[in-house]
C-alpha cells in the first residue's frame, strides 16, 4: 500500500530483577504503567491510506525536518561523558524495501533458522511508514548522543536500495566493537494495543548465534532505556506485551541473535492504533524519544 514519503522529522519471559526495577519506576514517574505482540525482525504492511492530518500531532500527521546535519567524519566531536564509547543505532527496515520485494525476501541465516532478509516494516492507516520513523528518531538520537561524545554509527541512512539484511546489521555493530547497539521501531498491532516496549535478546546458542555474554548487559541496557523512555515521552509500557513492564525477551529476532554486543530492539508505540499515531507522527515527540533513548543509553554507558 501506498507510503507518505515526504522527508520525516529530522512475549515472553522477562528478567525479574529488571522488571522490579522497572515497576518500581512507573510507580513514581507515571501513574497507571500498563501491561502479545506480533512483531517479528519487521513488519508486514496493509495500511489503508486516508488522508493526512495537519502536522500537530493528529494520526496521519507527516511531522517537520528539525534535525542538523550530522558532524562530517573529520570533525571532532565534542568531549563529553560518552568521549570513547561508540554506540550503534539500528533504524529498523528501509523506505525502499518495498521497491524490492524479491531481494528481502532472501532466506538469511540467524544462527538457530532461516528468516527473511528483511521486511517493509508497518505505517500508520494515513500511511506514515515505520521506515520514514525510525530514520526520523534515528537522526535525533545520532544528535544527542554525539553532543555528549560517543561515536556513533548508523547501520544505513537512506542511502541504499533495501535493507540491510538482518545479519549485516548485526554484524555491523559487531565489526564496530559497540558499546551498545539499539534498533529502533514502531509496532503494527491492533487497535487498543498501546505503549512501547523494549525487547532484550534471550539465552540463545545454535549455529551461528550464542548471546550468552550479552544477555545481561543487554537486560541493562534495556532497563535503562525504558525507565527513561516512560519518565521523557509520558507514555506507559505496552499494554499488550511484558506484562506492564516494557520489556520482552525474544529468541527469534536475528539481530539479536546474531550480536556479540549488548543490544536491544525499542519499539516506540503501535502505529496501528489512532492514540499512538497522534505520538508517533508528533515531531515534538520524536524528540522525547529519541531524548528518552539517548538518556537511557548514557546512564548504561556511564555504569
Amino acid at each position: 500500500m501506498p507510503y507518505d514519503d515526504s522527508v520525516p522529522p529530522t512475549r515472553r519471559a522477562r528478567p525479574l530483577l529488571v522488571a522490579a526495577a522497572l515497576a518500581a519506576l512507573c510507580l513514581t514517574t507515571v501513574a497507571g504503567c500498563g501491561g502479545s505482540s506480533d512483531t517479528t525482525e519487521g513488519k508486514g504492511t496493509d495500511a489503508s491510506p486516508s488522508a493526512s492530518a495537519s502536522a500537530s500531532g493528529t494520526p496521519g500527521a507527516t511531522a517537520t525536518p528539525t534535525t542538523k546535519a550530522s558532524p562530517s567524519p573529520t570533525e571532532p566531536l565534542p568531549q563529553g561523558p560518552l568521549t570513547g564509547k561508540t554506540v550503534v543505532i539500528d533504524p529498523g527496515h528501509n523506505p525502499r524495501n518495498r521497491e524490492h520485494t524479491k531481494e528481502i525476501n532472501e532466506q538469511v541465516d540467524i544462527g538457530t533458522g532461516r528468516k527473511e532478509c528483511d521486511t517493509t516494516g508497518t505505517s500508520t492507516n494515513a500511511g506514515y511508514a515505520e521506515a520514514r520513523f525510525t530514520l526520523d528518531v534515528s537522526h535525533r538520537l545520532r544528535e544527542l548522543l554525539q553532543a555528549q561524545g560517543a561515536r556513533v554509527l548508523l547501520t544505513h541512512d537512506d542511502d541504499r536500495p533495501f535493507g540491510p539484511c538482518i545479519d549485516e546489521r548485526a554484524r555491523i555493530g559487531n565489526e564496530a566493537k559497540a558499546d551498545a547497539v539499539v534498533s529502533v521501531h514502531a509496532d503494527g498491532s491492533a487497535v487498543g494495543n498501546r505503549g512501547f516496549h523494549v525487547i532484550l535478546p534471550a539465552a540463545v546458542k545454535g549455529g551461528g548465534a550464542d548471546t550468552s555474554k550479552i544477555v545481561k548487559s543487554s537486560a541493562d541496557l534495556g532497563a535503562r532505556i525504558a525507565g527513561h523512555f516512560v519518565r521523557t515521552t509520558g507514555s506507559a509500557p505496552s499494554n499488550y506485551v511484558g506484562g506492564g513492564t516494557g520489556l520482552d525477551t525474544r529468541d527469534d529476532l536475528g539481530g539479536l541473535n546474531l550480536s556479540t554486543v549488548p543490544k536491544v530492539f525499542v519499539e516506540c508505540g503501535n502505529m496501528r492504533d489512532p492514540k499512538d499515531a497522534a505520538l508517533l507522527t508528533d515531531a515534538s515527540w520524536h524528540q522525547k524519544a529519541a531524548k528518552g533513548m539517548a538518556d537511557g543509553i548514557a546512564a548504561y554507558l556511564k555504569g
